[in-house]
């Protein structure tokens, strides 16, 4: 029996139970969700922890979940294979392998719990990022044409830039290392825990407003899922504050129609080659 299908993302992240073993399951890598050189760090994220998510019984959402990208995934088949590691009372730990072509493309290590129970008092100092409501922000209808052929996922978002951060596709990159905006699924889709894996991968590299294009692939990927997202637009910004030896870490914010911190999320990439 497949998972239920309700969207492109939905489709892009289901899974078949394999007969050879629990924990097992199988996946079609569409083409749809590429960027660069391959498919989207998020996307493959949001399958390997949605296999999880299905071997956690009890314990459907991710806490905490650390991808490890090994090898650029292509368009076709995949499996990804899960183990339980542990499983307590509030929280379970697992790890999910995703190979494709007899290749480890993606390590996974994930605790796993219920996000509706984190209720209660929040204390935090973080604000969301302050823009423009989405209709007086920069649509994908305006990218790059450069940036539209690297990045076939695009035409499944509804994303709307900052234009204070989007100087980098007028040739203006402001170096600061910030790029900005409001996330939908163009197809409607709700957010969800699984899709705020997506979103944290979602928006253009960072290094695109240091000036320098280019395909950035992800060496590792950590979210950290802080509560169940509202319905409505996300805000999401990311910014990196240090560039060295050909890697930057990208660090990211996903803040629900409500104004709450919902995920946050840092990543090592490595810098594009050249400008």
């Amino acid at each position: 029996m497949t998972t239920a299908v309700r969207s492109e993302f939905d489709r892009g992240i289901a899974l078949t139970p394999q007969a050879d073993g629990p924990g097992r399951y199988a996946a079609e890598l569409d083409a749809g969700w590429q960027i660069g050189g391959g498919i989207n760090g998020g996307l493959l994220l949001a399958v390997a922890g949605h296999a999880l998510s299905l071997r956690h019984g009890e314990h459907p959402d991710p806490v905490s979940i650390s991808g490890y990208y090994l090898s650029a995934a292509r368009p076709g088949p995949a499996s990804v294979a899960t183990e339980l590691v542990r499983q307590g009372r509030s929280l379970s730990t697992g790890t999910a392998s995703l190979t494709q072509d007899g290749e480890e493309r993606l390590r996974v290590l994930a605790t796993y719990g219920d996000l509706a129970a984190h209720t209660g008092e929040v204390r935090t100092s973080a604000r969301p990022p302050v823009m423009p409501p989405p209709e007086d922000c920069i649509g994908v209808e305006h990218a790059p044409k450069e940036l539209i052929e690297q990045a076939a996922l695009l035409a499944r978002f509804d994303l709307r830039l900052d234009p204070a951060t989007i100087g980098w596709a007028l040739g203006r990159p402001s170096e600061e290392g910030r790029i900005q905006g409001w996330f939908k699924l163009a197809d409607g889709r709700e957010p969800d825990p699984l899709l705020l894996l997506l979103v944290a991968d979602a928006l253009p590299p960072v290094t695109f407003d240091l000036g320098i294009p280019g395909w950035a692939p992800t060496i590792e990927l950590t979210v950290h899922l802080r509560a169940k997202p509202a319905p409505g637009w996300l805000r999401v910004s990311h910014a990196t504050r240090n560039l060295a030896g050909g890697y930057f870490e990208e660090d990211a914010e996903v803040w629900d129609s409500t104004g709450r911190l919902v995920a946050q999320s840092r990543q090592l990439a490595r810098a594009p080659r050249g400008r």
